[in-house]
């Protein structure tokens, strides 16, 4: 499951009962209202697992079949004890483990598949093609050249986690290679990925500590603007952000007790609004 309709008795409920339905944090969702709901009226919202965290909720799906099945087999085999269905129960609840296991195999089978023939598709693309989509460029190689096309005399250094792998590019004058807003910088970020092919870890880029001050900046405007919020008690809406900058939003917000933060509009427009969290007791 990939999105899930909450009803409450106000907005904030409403959420809860969602992300309790998809079994998923607030950060790896967006969030649409479809009514804020009133005096007679219910409020509701449309939870959605966001597209960056898809892959990882759908490989769960046969997980989760399984365990139903196995949560089955145990109900049916306490319903026929001290019975000659005892019998035939640890009979079915053997087939179900079997077809379990075949099950499993088949998903692990169907993966690998699915992994070569996606590698078979690369290499009937053109040779240019090819190059960027199996092999991939070299980021270190592309950030450099790149650079030194535009007349900048930088190191590329590079860092890695169990997730990300992290370009940093240092140098001096590098303002215009990160733009207003990060635009130049957004825009760069998107070519690396696209030229570096598929990877086992995720590409993260970095021009001039930039990133690590927009992360700092976003999360003080995030807190700025829950204590606007609720000196006010009017909500706030935020100027509109790419999908990771709206998520450090969020982040920031999450343990407020006093707020609740939601993403509005379609992209490349989409932002983020700020709401006083009601009062449950009312």
């Amino acid at each position: 499951m990939l999105s899930a309709e909450g009803i409450g008795k106000n907005i904030e409920q409403a959420i809860e009962n969602a992300l309790f339905e998809l079994k998923a944090p607030r950060e790896d969702v967006d969030i649409k209202i479809l009514s804020e709901g009133g005096l007679f009226k219910k409020a509701r919202v449309l939870v959605t697992i966001s597209e960056d965290e898809k892959d990882k909720y759908e490989k769960k799906t046969v997980k989760e079949q399984v365990k139903e099945q196995t949560a089955a087999v145990s109900e049916k085999k306490a319903e026929v004890e001290n019975t000659k269905e005892v019998k035939e129960a640890q009979k079915e609840e053997k087939k179900q483990q079997k077809t379990q296991e075949k099950t499993i195999k088949k998903a692990e089978k169907q993966e690998i598949k699915q992994e070569k023939k996606e590698k078979e598709d690369d290499k009937d693309e053109d040779a240019e093609e090819e190059v960027y989509q199996e092999k991939g460029v070299d980021p270190v190689e592309f950030l450099e050249g790149l650079f030194k096309v535009a007349g900048k005399d930088v190191q590329i250094q590079t860092s890695e986690d169990e997730k990300y792998v992290t370009y940093s590019v240092v140098g001096e004058n590098l303002g215009d290679m990160i733009g207003h807003r990060g635009e130049c910088y957004y825009a760069i970020n998107r070519v690396l990925c696209a030229v570096a092919g598929k990877t086992e870890k995720r590409i993260l880029l970095d021009i001039g500590g930039y990133k690590e001050r927009r992360n700092e900046v976003l999360a003080e405007l995030a807190k700025k603007t829950a204590e606007k919020v609720v000196k006010t008690g009017r909500y706030a809406r935020l100027d509109p952000m790419n999908p990771s900058e709206r998520r450090i939003i969020h982040a920031t917000l999450a343990e407020d007790p006093r707020v609740v933060t939601l993403s509005r509009g379609e992209e490349p427009h989409r932002y983020v609004m700020v709401f006083l969290k009601e009062n449950e007791d009312k």
